[in-house]
């Protein structure tokens, strides 16, 4: 093993580097405190655990390699190594099972199947059978060694290092149970036929010989690796996103040679080669058009809800899909260069780079694991010197072990989260875990993407404008049979519309896509034009006042415009935009309630921004962003102190996602973003964020509330119990009253409701 570096001064002016590491072993918070602490001690280092996806980012000087910064870690108890590169054809491919989650998940079952009659037996007298006791060791027994020996190897591993974390307070409190039940088996009084449990409300001065705490060690050793499960499940889907953003890269691309094409795969392209698109195929490098026209659909990248109208000297982005004809584009970025690439690494750096919020039982038991041995330690030996005799000085020490066995603490989490998460998912909210309970309740600014998040992405006909002495059904039926060969989003609501308002539609005939502008053909016997009020200007069409004044209304309302013309006349202009979500205007209503403010966050122009933000009731707004512009308005806010939520749907929002504090991500919107968010709307439906937001904050709560009432027992029973006032027994029926009053204050999250809409 290679050992740490002695840094001189001269390391601080050294150059510096970063490296990302993935970190094993970690199993909660404390441990990834303690994995920054040992590389901070190194000199000139720094770094920031994110827990959540075991990822350490590492800014270090040039002098230190990544050799020594594994010794560290490892020396440490920890594993660490090179996170493995994502290969853009795997990207696709849907991850296999993890077997380690796999056999997380059975473990938890096994104990939990084992443990239910265990807690039945010990808690109903009634049910107390004659030998009861011992089919209660032989169904909790598997539980407490087979079940918790993940958590005592985590404890020792990390004894051995000088360190308590959660699982020290786990194992010891395991242990500690079915250590004295096993005593009191075959030692003690509880072994005989016919004894129960003697639960009393008054102190019993007895050794607790006959008291056996069987429930205690599995229902701890269930919860705790319920919670692990959920958390692992959580940390897994943190690579779907970046699996996701390189998804959008293409395999493959038409190479120009000599004028002749080849398909080559996508890696083979250089900066400076040509390779030709055409309809229906993604654009596999970022470059500029160099012959034809087309519509690109970047919404993927860029989140217009429009197709891009590109020609000859125009930029094209690598992963847009090309929605009209065929061009040819010369690369300028190739691989990592490219903006999809980059966009990759952006949505990894910031996961990384925003550590997990420590768990406040992690922050406690730091001092509370050491304290409690200590204090057991000294009860038993005090007990033992002043004549109480091993027996009475053994149940002193137990007591306290007892007492301050995490059963609340364990379920204080746990059955918060079961219960809030579950309430939320009958609302259509999925949170990822308790990290993002802690953070929501801080928020105080939510940037609310435009399209597929207040606006439903939908093109729609909005009016439809006339010129005088044309019949209104002639220019529909003609328009929409033009634009039903076309698969534009402007063609499609048009044709849509006149559908829906005049029925069966012409024939069309000769259809075609005119340079990217629109599209002609025949119609009833006429040369029919529609499109770009460009495409009519080049043919020397020019517009009657009414129909001008219709694109000028179109155009200052940020809305698309389509212009219909036939036998040389302008004939209609059809005003196209997207839709609001009815339920919009109440959802930012609801955030400012909470007294969050709104900003509207768009890659849309300023027209329509301004437009969308004063239907929904938005007074700022952020326009023309593109990916890595949203994620920089996010940082910008956070580096003001502001705590940011952020509300989107398409890929294009995945760095803002993960670089926001909170993301949200809608239901109805691409794979990566709901992989890069910390809560996913499985309704799409903008007030689901106000309600998702609601919820963290009453969840949290709850866990606080729950954590408070555990620590504030154990603060008071210890004393009680150190002083040889508490016998195990009454140990043990003191903490499943804590763990009642715990559980009953968790089930009231079952009747959260959403806010009603105004």
């Amino acid at each position: 093993m290679t050992a740490a570096p002695d840094l001189d001064p001269a390391a601080a002016t050294a150059p510096r580097a970063r490296t990302d590491l993935v970190v094993g072993g970690m199993t909660c918070g404390s441990c990834a405190r303690r994995v920054e602490r040992v590389l901070r001690r190194m000199g000139g280092v720094e770094a920031q655990v994110n827990y959540a996806t075991g990822r350490v980012a590492v800014d270090h000087p040039g002098t230190v390699t990544v050799d020594d910064l594994a010794a560290v870690i490892e020396k440490a108890g920890y594993t660490a190594e090179r996170p493995a590169p994502a290969e853009p054809a795997a990207a696709a491919v849907e991850e296999a099972p993890d077997p380690a989650l796999l056999a997380l998940r059975d473990r938890a079952r096994v104990c939990a199947g084992l443990t239910v009659p265990v807690v039945a037996l010990a808690m109903v007298p009634a049910w107390q059978f004659t030998h009861w006791q011992w089919a209660s060791l032989a169904l909790a027994a598997p539980v407490a060694v087979w079940g918790a020996l993940p958590l005592h190897r985590a404890a020792l591993a990390t004894l051995r290092h000088g360190a308590t974390t959660m699982d020290t307070l786990v194992s010891v409190g395991v242990l500690a149970a079915f250590g004295w039940s096993l005593y009191s088996l075959f030692l003690g009084t509880a072994g005989y036929p016919g004894h129960t449990h003697a639960l009393g409300a008054a102190p019993v001065w007895s050794d607790g010989t006959g008291a056996v705490y069987l429930e205690v060690a599995a229902t701890v050793t269930t919860l705790v690796l319920v919670g692990r499960h959920a958390e692992a499940r959580a940390r897994r889907r943190s690579g779907a996103a970046l699996r996701g953003l390189l998804a959008l890269a293409a395999a493959d691309a038409a190479l120009l040679r000599d004028g002749r094409e080849e398909r080559v795969p996508a890696d083979r392209v250089a900066v400076g080669d040509r390779i030709v698109v055409r309809p229906g195929e993604r654009v596999a490098v970022d470059g500029v058009v160099e012959d034809g026209a087309s519509a690109l659909d970047t919404s993927p990248i860029t989140g217009e809800s429009l197709p891009r109208e590109v020609g000859a000297g125009d930029e094209v982005t690598g992963g847009t899909i090309n929605v009209g004809g065929r061009i040819v584009v010369c690369a300028t970025r190739v691989g990592a260069d490219t903006q999809v690439a980059q966009m990759a690494a952006l949505v990894e750096r910031a996961q990384t780079g925003t550590a997990a919020v420590a768990r406040l039982a992690d922050r406690i038991c730091a001092w509370f694991v050491p304290a409690v041995l200590v204090l057991a330690a000294a009860a038993g030996g005090f007990w033992l010197g002043a004549g109480a005799g091993q027996v009475g000085a053994l149940g002193a020490a137990v007591a306290v072990l007892t007492v301050a066995c995490p059963c609340a603490l364990g379920l204080a989490t746990p059955t918060a989260l079961l219960v809030g998460t579950g309430r939320g998912a009958q609302l259509g909210i999925l949170v990822t875990g308790p990290d993002v309970l802690e953070t929501a309740r801080r928020v105080d600014t939510v940037l609310l993407d435009k399209t597929g998040t207040l606006t439903s992405g939908e093109m729609r006909v909005d009016r439809v404008s006339v010129a005088a002495g044309e019949d209104r059904d002639d220019v529909l039926a003609v328009a929409g049979a033009l634009e039903s060969a076309s698969a534009h989003p402007v063609a499609r609501a048009v044709h849509g519309h006149a559908a829906e308002q005049v029925g069966d539609l012409p024939q069309v005939g000769d259809p075609v896509a005119v340079g990217g502008l629109g599209a002609r053909g025949s119609v009833g016997g006429r040369d029919v034009l529609i499109g770009r009020v460009a495409l009519l200007a080049e043919r020397g069409i020019g517009l009657p006042p009414e129909l001008a004044s219709a694109v000028a209304a179109a155009e200052e309302d940020g809305a698309s415009v389509a212009a219909l013309a036939w036998d040389g006349r302008a004939r209609a202009v059809f005003t196209v935009t997207d839709t609001v979500r009815p339920t919009a205007a109440a959802a930012v209503a609801g955030l400012r309630r909470l007294g969050l403010d709104p900003v509207l966050l768009t890659g849309d122009g300023v027209a329509v921004a301004r437009s969308v933000a004063a239907q929904v009731g938005i007074d700022a707004v952020v326009a023309d962003a593109l990916p890595t512009d949203k994620a920089d308005a996010v940082r910008r806010l956070q580096e003001h102190g502001h705590v940011v939520a952020l509300v989107g749907d398409g890929v294009n929002d995945a760095p803002a996602l993960a670089q926001a504090d909170v993301g949200i991500a809608m239901g109805s919107g691409a794979d990566v973003a709901l992989h890069a968010s910390d809560i996913t709307l499985v309704r799409s439906d903008p007030t689901a964020a106000v309600d998702a937001l609601r919820l963290c904050r009453r969840t949290h709560a709850t866990i606080r509330g729950n954590l408070g009432w555990a620590f504030a027992y154990n603060v008071a029973a210890l004393p009680v119990a150190a002083a040889g006032l508490l016998n195990p027994m009454l140990a043990g029926a003191a903490m499943a009253l804590s763990s009642v009053f715990v559980v009953g204050n968790s089930l009231r999250l079952r009747r959260f409701s959403g806010a009603p809409t105004p």
